[in-house]
């Protein structure tokens, strides 16, 4: 059975390759029972990536599309991110070490904000899981101990993604995930990359936590791939900035903690 990320992906290209589709033809189409479709179709409709109507769905328009926010899935290099917002995510990887106790194991994203959270952690007796190589080799000091899920790494963003990630991430069990986001609205967690969305929802699945680190530029848009709901994050580490842009959602969250 696919992954709901996977067939949600799926879901969203024959709808904007039809511009409408049927239930029916989407049941088919899937390989899901029509309650399965029906839940995933309310979830994009949430996210303001479709819009249902009487038996099936249509394509949202560009003009809705924009009036909602949404942002390019345009996904900078590692390079180019590492300059933006670089005091931010030091103040959110300085809050997030906090939440991580000696002899645990932890599961660090791909990104700049856990590039940021690798450093300061780097040499304490934790054992540290990565999903970037950068990652990785920051965390790598004194009594630390990193393994890296292996996978094909991107291009130009040292994060590894597909079926040998995969399957690491089903077989692990690990204290706290600590994850990225490229984007935060009401309606949850997005990202830019489907194979990303994937490792993440994985890498959720295999923690008994999880914390999401998230700087204010990242609330309030959407990216093409959902992640998950606001409610399955267990705490949110974030700059002050954000508490005026989450005012009206803030309470979806269990913890929030503003570094």
């Amino acid at each position: 059975m696919a992954l709901p990320e996977v067939r949600r992906q799926r879901l969203l290209e024959l709808v904007r390759q039809r511009k409408s589709i049927t239930t029916t033809d989407l049941v088919a189409a899937l390989g899901a029972s029509s309650a399965t479709v029906r839940r995933d179709m309310a979830a994009l409709e949430d996210l303001n990536l479709l819009k249902r109507t009487h038996g099936g769905v249509v394509c949202v328009s560009p003009e809705r599309e924009a009036t909602e926010q949404s942002t390019a899935d345009y996904e900078p290099a590692f390079q180019e991110k590492v300059g933006q917002g670089r005091v931010a995510k030091d103040a959110i990887a300085q809050a997030a070490a906090t939440l991580v106790e000696d002899g645990s194991t932890i599961l660090l994203d791909s990104g700049t904000t856990s590039l940021a959270l690798a450093k300061r952690l780097a040499g304490r007796r934790i054992t540290v899981v990565a999903l970037d190589l950068k990652v990785a080799e920051a965390a790598a000091h004194s009594q630390t101990e990193v393994l890296i899920a292996g996978g094909r790494v991107r291009p130009g963003l040292f994060s590894v993604v597909g079926p040998w990630t995969d399957a690491v991430l089903e077989s692990l069990m690990v204290d706290t995930f600590f994850m990225g986001a490229d984007a935060i609205a009401k309606q949850g967690l997005t990202n830019s990359a489907i194979d990303e969305a994937r490792v993440k929802s994985l890498a959720m699945r295999s923690a008994k936590q999880c914390v999401v680190m998230a700087d204010h530029s990242k609330f309030n848009h959407r990216k093409m791939a959902p992640v998950c709901g606001l409610h399955q994050i267990d705490v949110l580490v974030t700059d002050e900035p954000t508490r005026a842009l989450i005012a009206d959602y803030a309470q979806a969250f269990a913890r929030v903690i503003y570094a």
